[in-house]
């Protein structure tokens, strides 16, 4: 029945496509966020809460906890700074991630596989870049209010040691576009739930060990160079430095690093999209 409804709408897609001479991109991306917020209107909001939480209470058991027990560590300018305020921006940036991976990965696998929504969306003047750059979009908001919640908790505690601190907002936006422009291309491949496991197998790793909770030094040479190939790894040191002011040359390799994951997120999706929909 899947297959029969991907082959109807792939059929509608190619007619619209023959007799109006569209393209894949219609430019109403809009549409397709409007849509999702619609939808979040009427969902369950202990879900939505749940990504944001999480790296509340880390901050609070680890930061408040066993901080207290540690004292300071090293911030990435040699200066020392209480933990608190070292783990708060990796947290921020978790957040972004936690957000952004969540809207491209298992709403819209459920939207893809289940509600058949996607399919729905071609029957119309929408194309698959619509679609990929308004969940894309849609998945980045999620993540950049994440991100903002956790600000709003940080701030008042302290956590935001620099004015250039104010520059993670920016910095969690480029951070979500990233993961949910790679997140969503992924996703087109799982054929179960079950599979969406996988995503959490890579995650939970990647969110211990990239310098989350400790600085990468405190690894052997040959880890700390795999933990430098981890996005989350430059997420949390290009928000560490704004927040605590420690401003380097390296940030902009952190930036480029997203820039590039966009890109390549982008053409991945897209793509993938049309190679579904648009036979």
């Amino acid at each position: 029945m899947l297959n029969a409804g991907l082959d109807s709408a792939i059929a509608i897609a190619e007619r619209r496509n023959k007799k109006l001479g569209a393209s894949v991109y219609a430019g109403r991306s809009s549409s397709v966020i409007e849509r999702a917020f619609l939808a979040l209107k009427s969902s369950t909001w202990f879900i939505v809460l749940s990504g944001f939480v999480e790296p509340v209470f880390y901050l609070l058991a680890f930061g408040y906890g066993i901080g207290n027990l540690i004292g300071v560590v090293t911030s990435p300018d040699g200066t020392e700074v209480p933990y608190a305020a070292f783990i708060a921006p990796a947290l921020l940036a978790t957040s972004a991630m936690n957000g952004a991976i969540y809207d491209s990965t298992w709403n819209v696998f459920f939207k893809m596989h289940h509600a058949r929504l996607y399919q729905g969306m071609l029957s119309t003047s929408l194309g698959p870049v619509d679609v990929a750059l308004g969940e894309i979009g849609w998945a980045l908001l999620r993540g950049l209010t994440y991100a903002l919640g956790f600000f709003a908790i940080a701030a008042p505690l302290g956590l935001i040691l620099s004015p250039w601190g104010i520059l993670a907002i920016p910095a969690a936006v480029l951070i979500a576009f990233g993961f949910a422009s790679v997140g969503m291309g992924i996703t087109s491949y799982l054929k179960s739930f079950q599979q969406l496991n996988w995503v959490n197998f890579v995650l939970l790793p990647m969110f211990m060990f990239s310098g989350t909770f400790y600085p990468l030094s405190v690894y052997p040479e040959s880890v700390q160079f795999v933990v430098q190939l981890l996005p989350l790894w430059h997420a949390v040191e290009l928000i560490r430095g704004l927040t605590l002011g420690a401003l380097s040359i390296q940030m902009l390799t952190h930036v480029a690093y997203f820039v590039v994951m966009v890109a390549l997120g982008l053409i991945f999706t897209t793509v993938r999209l049309r190679s579904l929909f648009m036979k």
